[in-house]
């Protein structure tokens, strides 16, 4: 049983497909398929898990559907629709130096280049046009403003990312 803590959500299992247990699979990774690249998987559901073993997959329309060990047909399979797809953190390859998890960057301070601090990254949002960082304040901060969306544009708006201190930098006006 892997430690719940160390689990990194990489998709969700979709709806049955057919009658000899295959399962529709939600991806997302970058590209879709990449999501096969990790193992071992574990399925959660609420605070439990279960490890499985993917025996066969493939593409079909415009998804991906999978085949576990030991799930034959499809009552079985029913058993694990909605589950999150996890993998144990230490499966995921190594970034090269300056590059992190987008994960990473939860929980980060997000100050201005004058360091006014506008609080921390709680979530990132995928636009189709480039993430958004979403910060919240702690409090009211004099601008009447608990959350902020901040494009992430590395260079335009994000200057600096700190791994280190957990701090990101960014030109931002604090009233926006």
């Amino acid at each position: 049983m892997n430690d719940v803590n160390n689990l990194i959500t990489l998709g969700k299992v979709g709806s049955v497909y057919g009658i000899k247990g295959w399962l529709k699979i939600h991806s997302f990774t970058e590209n879709a398929e990449d999501i096969f690249d990790y193992s071992p998987w574990s399925l959660k559901l609420g605070g439990k898990t279960q490890s499985v073993t993917v025996t066969d997959w493939r593409k079909h329309n415009n998804g991906l559907i999978a085949k576990f060990d030991g799930i034959d047909d499809r009552d079985i399979a029913q058993g694990v629709v909605s589950h999150e797809i996890t993998v144990d953190e230490s499966v995921l390859p190594e970034l090269p130096e300056g590059d992190f998890y987008w994960r990473d960057l939860i929980g980060m301070a997000v100050v201005t280049e004058q360091g006014y601090n506008l609080g921390e990254v709680t979530d990132i949002m995928e636009t189709g046009a480039n993430d958004v960082l979403v910060v919240k304040a702690n409090r009211n901060d004099g601008f009447g403003k608990k959350e902020r969306l901040i494009p992430y544009l590395f260079e335009q708006v994000v200057k600096t990312v700190d791994a280190t201190n957990k701090q990101i930098t960014v030109d931002w006006d604090p009233g926006f």
